[in-house]
Order: C-alpha cells, then sequence, then structure tokens
C-alpha cells in the first residue's frame, strides 16, 4: 500500500544555510508549537492504549517499548525514568532498540532493516500474551518495528504505535495506533525534531498516565519515588511536613525509619 510519508515532504523554508541566527531560531521555535496541537488531535486514540496497558499491568504484564534511532532512544528514556519517579521494577516498563545498548550512544548501520531482530529482542525478554508492545517510528516503515508488532500479533500479544504518518505499515500493524501528524521537519525529513518532540510527549503522557491509574501517586506527589539523591530526600522531607504537619526534624526521622514517603506517611497516620 502506498501512503505519503509527510515526515520525509520538503520543508517549507528555503536556503536555511543562508538564514540568520535569530530567524532560525524563531523558525524552529514556530514548527514547535504546532507540536501540542497535533497530539491534542491524538488523545482518543492516547486513551484506548493507556486503558490496555493499565489493565494488562494490574494483571502481572509489562510494557515495552520498541524503536530505532531516536525513537528507540525516547522509549528508553521514558522507560529507565519510571522506576526512579514511581517506585516501580525495572523490569516493569522496558525500552528496546534496535542495535542493543550501543546505539543508545552510537548509530549502529542496518540495524534498523532487520525483519527479524526486533521480535528476537522481545523473547529474549520472555514476551507473553500478558504484555503489551508499543512500537515507535516516526516513518511508520521501520523494518525492525514493523515486524516485531506483526509477530506480537500473530502471538497473541496486545500492540500499540507512535508514529507520525498517517496509514502507515505500522499503523495497520497496530491494534491500538497513535498518529501524530506534525508534517514536514524544518530540515526536510529530520524527524529528529517535531516528529521526535511528538513522540516524546505521547511518551510522557503514556507513562504517567498509566502510573497515576495504577495507584503511583498521591495527590499531586511522587510519593513512591525512589529517594536516590540529595534533591529527592529533600523533596521527600517536604512532602512529609506538609502531608503531616510535622517540623522537619520530625520528616527526617520518618524518611530515614521508613525509605519511603509513603510507607512514612501510612506508618505514621497508624500510630497517631
Amino acid at each position: 500500500m502506498n501512503f505519503i510519508k509527510t515526515t520525509e515532504q520538503e520543508s517549507k523554508y528555503k536556503d536555511l544555510d543562508k538564514m540568520e541566527l535569530n530567524n532560525l531560531l524563531t523558525n524552529i521555535n514556530q514548527e514547535d508549537k504546532s507540536v501540542p496541537h497535533a497530539v491534542e488531535k491524538a488523545i482518543p486514540q492516547i486513551e484506548a492504549l493507556v486503558k490496555v496497558i493499565v489493565d494488562k499491568l494490574k494483571e502481572g504484564g509489562r510494557l515495552f517499548y520498541i524503536g530505532a534511532g531516536t525513537s528507540g532512544r525516547l522509549g528508553i528514556v521514558d522507560a529507565s525514568e519510571c522506576p526512579p519517579t514511581f517506585g516501580v521494577p525495572h523490569d516493569l516498563v522496558i525500552g528496546l532498540i534496535a542495535g542493543g545498548d550501543t546505539a543508545i550512544r552510537k548509530a549502529v548501520e542496518f540495524a534498523e532493516d532487520s525483519t527479524n531482530q526486533g521480535w528476537k529482542d522481545l523473547v529474549n525478554h520472555q514476551i507473553s500474551h500478558k504484555d503489551v508492545v508499543i512500537g515507535i517510528a516516526a516513518s511508520g516503515t521501520t523494518p525492525y518495528v514493523v515486524n516485531a508488532l506483526k509477530t506480537c500479533n500473530q502471538n497473541n500479544v496486545v500492540t500499540g504505535c507512535i508514529t507520525c504518518n498517517t496509514d502507515s505499515p505500522l499503523v495497520i500493524n497496530s491494534k491500538y495506533p497513535i498518529t501524530v501528524t506534525v508534517g514536514p521537519e524544518f530540515i526536510t525529513g529530520s524527524s529528529r525534531m517535531k516528529a521526535g518532540t511528538a513522540q516524546k510527549l505521547v511518551l510522557n503522557m503514556i507513562s504517567t498516565s498509566t502510573m497515576i491509574l495504577l495507584g503511583k501517586i498521591k495527590g499531586n506527589k511522587m510519593v513512591d519515588m525512589q529517594l536516590s539523591n540529595t534533591k529527592l530526600i529533600e523533596r521527600g522531607i517536604k512532602m512529609l511536613v506538609s502531608e503531616l504537619n510535622v517540623d522537619i526534624n520530625t520528616a527526617k526521622a520518618l524518611l530515614d525509619t521508613y525509605g519511603n514517603v509513603r510507607t512514612a506517611i501510612e506508618k505514621h497516620k497508624q500510630d497517631e
């Protein structure tokens, strides 16, 4: 099936190499402003996917992101931020990238062109029907991602996707597709720009709303966050001072004792 890759269409800006710096920055910013509006149109699709993710995670499943290049890196970033932010196990949300960990920092030539490695990478993580796999590809044509989702469908694994091209092979092979049409890039074909921004915004929405629905936030606070640095410990102390109406020393003592904001709140209230 032929379709138009809007992410590959000619930039509406000419002669970038002759443009003044202020004009370059202003025009990039102007294009970026259109991204949230494009994401807004996809909210019904995002909602449908989040609902099934929450159901699967409640049943003991996991969430996988799979992509190549910028898309793969964005998935890994989102997955890696879930444990420290929400206190979930490191294997609950997993990011996979074509070419493996080496590709996080350095492009691995032709890795995204493999038609079977995506599924192999999922099998290495014991993928099952309890899990959800989200393919991320701005173009919607990346073989590593598209074929991984095809095989997931054949094995009764729930599939979703985040792409920026309507009616792409990735959309066709995804049960819960999310398409954010951002149009041509400032630099022709440079989908790390608007398309990458759109993917990051959608990933934020998916993981954040999922974790809230799983009970990992109290009010608007990260009560399950990992206390892995001074900043987060200080944030935890402030949460306890505010929530329990105690002084700083008491809050510090509670956090030292229980090592977790949620537990400290619950234990203190039990002891009152």
